[in-house]
């Protein structure tokens, strides 16, 4: 059975989600637990939680979300992870900011940057970490 591009890109964006929802689940659980046992500050939890969630994030999508795309393991591996990296950058960014600026608690912030990165994280990784080469 074949699927046009259409059924695949809706699979895509379900998987995305399932997988986005999987990893940021571990990002989030992980940086706010360091945290809130004062183990790390919030910018040191916050690279754990990354660091914790990226298995989780390449292969979910490597395997479920962008499968369709071919792309070889040697190819979207250092493309995601320059995804990943540029959108880890910018929830940083954003959080630290966030704390300095508003009153509002760590897990609170974490948890809107999160979703605000997720969607240049998608259109990013679709049309260039786990593209075919032509």
């Amino acid at each position: 059975m074949t699927f046009g591009p259409m059924t695949r890109h809706k699979a895509s964006i379900s998987w995305f989600t399932i997988i986005g929802a999987a990893a940021a689940l571990v990002h989030y659980f992980t940086a706010i637990s360091l945290e809130s046992l004062d183990c790390l500050s919030a910018a040191h939890a916050n690279i754990a939680g990354f660091l914790a969630a990226f298995p989780v994030s390449y292969f979910g999508h490597r395997f479920l979300s962008f499968a369709h795309l071919n792309a070889k393991h040697s190819h979207a591996l250092p493309r995601f992870f320059s995804v990943a990296l540029l959108g880890f950058i910018a929830n940083q960014t954003l959080v630290l900011t966030g704390l300095a600026y508003t009153p509002m608690p760590f897990w609170l912030v974490l948890g809107i940057v999160m979703v605000v990165v997720a969607v240049s994280t998608y259109l990013l990784s679709h049309f260039w970490a786990f593209k075919g080469k032509a």
